[in-house]
C-alpha cells in the first residue's frame, strides 16, 4: 500500500497509531472523569467478570438514555452501559466535560491504544497536538468539551460497524443536547461522515449546518496532522474560524 493509502486509512480511523510504544499521557482528569475513574480502571490484576445478557436494541438504549437529567449520571450510565465493544477494551474512555465552558464541543473519532490504557480521550501525541491547537486560539480542556464516536477502543483500531455506532450514537446526542454547544468541531473522516453527514476532504474547515439546528466545523485528526505537518494551514484557518464565532455568539 502506498503512502497515500496509509494517509487515508490514518485519516479514517482504521490506524491510529504513529508508534507501538504509548506516549506517556500527562492529560489531567476533569472532576467529572475522577468521579468516575476508579469503576472504570481495569488496570489491575484482578480479571473483570461481566455477567452475559441478552442483545441490546436501539429501542432499549433510547430508553435508557431518555431517563438522566444530568451529565454526571449520564456518563455512569455509559460506564455501566453493556456495549458489544466493552469486553475487548481495557477501559471505558471517558468524555472530556469542559468545568468553564465556552461553547465549543469536540467529537473526535475512535479512541486510540493510549486513550484505552489512560481511560481519557485523545490522550499521548494527539491530546499533545489537540492541547497545541486549542492553546493557540486561547483556549484548553477546561473550556472545552470533548466525545468520542465510541467510548471503548475497537479491535485493532479498525472502524466501528453500523450497529456499533448506532448503539451509542442515542448518549451522543443526548450530550449534545446537555451541552447544548454554539459550534461542534469534528476530527477525523469518520466523526466529520456522522455527525456532519459530509465528506471530510471536499469539505474540510467549512461550516455545516445539521438538521438538529447545530453548526459543525470538520478538520482532520490530530494524528493526520503528526503525519502531515503542511496540513497544520488548513487547521489552523479553520480554527481561527472557530474563535471568531464563539465571540460572536
Amino acid at each position: 500500500m502506498g503512502n497515500n493509502g496509509l494517509l487515508d486509512l490514518n485519516m479514517a480511523g482504521v490506524q491510529w497509531e504513529i508508534t507501538e510504544n504509548p506516549a506517556k499521557n500527562n492529560t489531567k482528569k476533569t472532576p467529572v472523569q475522577q468521579s468516575f475513574s476508579a469503576q472504570t480502571n481495569r488496570q489491575d490484576d484482578k480479571p473483570m467478570i461481566i455477567a452475559p445478557s441478552a442483545p441490546i436494541t436501539l429501542e432499549t438504549v433510547k430508553s435508557m438514555v431518555a431517563r438522566p437529567n444530568d451529565i454526571q449520571s449520564l456518563i455512569r450510565m455509559i460506564c455501566e452501559f453493556n456495549h458489544p465493544l466493552r469486553n475487548g477494551a481495557t477501559n471505558v474512555v471517558m468524555p472530556n466535560i469542559a468545568t468553564k465552558p465556552n461553547g465549543l464541543l469536540i467529537i473526535t473519532d475512535i479512541p486510540s491504544t493510549d486513550d484505552d490504557l489512560s481511560g481519557n480521550i485523545l490522550s499521548g501525541m494527539a491530546g499533545e497536538m489537540t492541547d497545541k491547537m486549542l492553546s493557540a486560539i486561547n483556549m484548553s480542556r477546561e473550556s472545552v468539551s470533548i466525545i468520542p464516536l465510541v467510548f471503548w477502543r475497537t479491535p485493532g483500531g479498525r472502524s466501528p460497524n453500523k450497529e456499533e455506532l448506532d448503539l451509542i450514537r442515542p448518549f451522543t446526542d443526548k450530550i449534545i443536547e446537555m451541552l447544548k454547544p454554539k459550534v461542534i468541531l469534528t476530527f477525523g473522516t469518520l466523526a466529520a461522515q456522522e455527525i456532519g453527514k459530509i465528506n471530510l476532504t471536499s469539505m474540510h474547515g467549512n461550516e455545516i449546518e445539521t438538521e438538529s439546528g447545530y453548526t459543525v466545523i470538520p478538520v482532520y485528526h490530530p494524528n493526520y496532522l503528526i503525519l502531515k505537518p503542511s496540513a497544520k494551514r488548513d487547521v489552523w484557518n479553520a480554527l481561527q474560524n472557530v474563535q471568531k464565532m464563539l465571540k460572536n455568539a
